[in-house]
């Protein structure tokens, strides 16, 4: 039985696809276990608005029911926010399990990478990727997404690595599996919050047709997907000193409460909201809103390049 067999596309982006419109994936973990209601609805209305605006077809991702939900929306969008944490959070690990289990999940940066790509879907945008944290010497804490980048011809928008993560590890870890680090208008690798995380990017485009042409060749050579880095607006972004403080403030209390492995992510984010008095959450809206205007026209640019640049095969390590 192939995967497409579990594949449950919304019309609307069935008709996009079909007519090699531009389509732009968005993850559900920010949903599920990234912010609470109702400003997750909020926020994923607004982030598929965005997308529309600057003219690609939004598709969210989830699992539901035993399927991979490609195009959530209306009445199911509302089902995932109000579900939210008690949801489960569907990393390539979990996708079998929780799809026998006719489970309610949001999907990672790497799960929904696979989903896109099964879909026929080639950029997709995120708040930030997931990555090496800090500690993983000893705890060997290593985000999925790195190696799903490596393998899935699927373009990654996002600010950077969250903040919470050991950004110089997981650029080695990235370096390592052939993905290239991409900063869009900026020579900086950003860190989620802040614009600058202190490490450089292995190339800058400043156009969304440039990054287009190196996806549609990335894929077309066979080598995997892009990492796309968008650093958060100017105005949104968050003091890299005082958000580091709050940082390591809330590492310390996951350390004392043993919270780790996929808990320790949603753990993090939510402590350091409180810590900040909400200000890290109204940043984390900003950031996305902004990836998604970058991925939609980067889909937009895509679309217009010949055939030649359809989506290919995903490589098999």
């Amino acid at each position: 039985m192939s995967a497409k067999n579990y594949l449950s596309v919304s019309p609307e982006i069935k008709k996009a696809l079909a007519a090699g419109s531009p389509v732009v994936a968005l993850e559900s973990t920010i949903i599920t276990h990234g912010m609470p209601y109702p400003q997750n609805l909020e926020m994923a209305r607004n982030v598929e608005a965005v997308v529309r605006r600057n003219g690609a077809v939004p598709a969210t991702v989830a699992l539901m029911d035993g399927r991979f939900a490609v195009g959530v929306s209306g009445e199911d969008l509302e089902r995932l926010a109000l579900e939210g944490g008690k949801a489960a959070k569907a990393s390539r690990r979990d996708v079998a399990a929780l799809l026998v289990k006719g489970a309610l999940a949001g999907t990672t940066v790497a799960t929904t990478m696979q989903v896109a790509a099964l879909a026929g879907i080639r950029v997709f945008a995120t708040g930030g990727i997931g990555g090496v944290h800090r500690g993983a010497e000893t705890t060997f804490d290593v985000s999925a997404d790195l190696e799903e980048l490596a393998r899935t011809p699927v373009a990654v928008v996002c600010a950077g690595a969250k903040s919470i993560l050991d950004i110089a590890k997981t650029l080695e870890t990235l370096e390592t599996h052939g993905v290239p680090v991409i900063g869009y208008r900026t020579d900086a690798f950003p860190a989620f919050w802040a614009r600058e995380s202190g490490h450089r990017v292995d190339h800058r485009f400043d156009s969304p047709e440039e990054i287009a042409r190196l996806v549609a060749l990335q894929a077309e050579l066979g080598m995997g997907g892009v990492l796309v880095a968008n650093p958060i607006p100017e105005a949104d972004a968050l003091d890299p000193v005082s958000i580091e403080a709050r940082i390591a403030e809330a590492i310390g209390h996951a350390e004392r409460e043993g919270v780790s492995r996929k808990d320790l992510t949603p753990f993090l984010l939510k402590r350091i909201f409180e810590l900040t008095g909400g200000k890290s959450l109204e940043a984390n809206i900003a950031l996305v809103e902004n990836n998604a205007a970058v991925a939609a026209q980067i889909a937009v640019a895509l679309a217009r390049l010949a055939p030649a640049a359809a989506a290919p095969q995903v490589r098999r390590a």
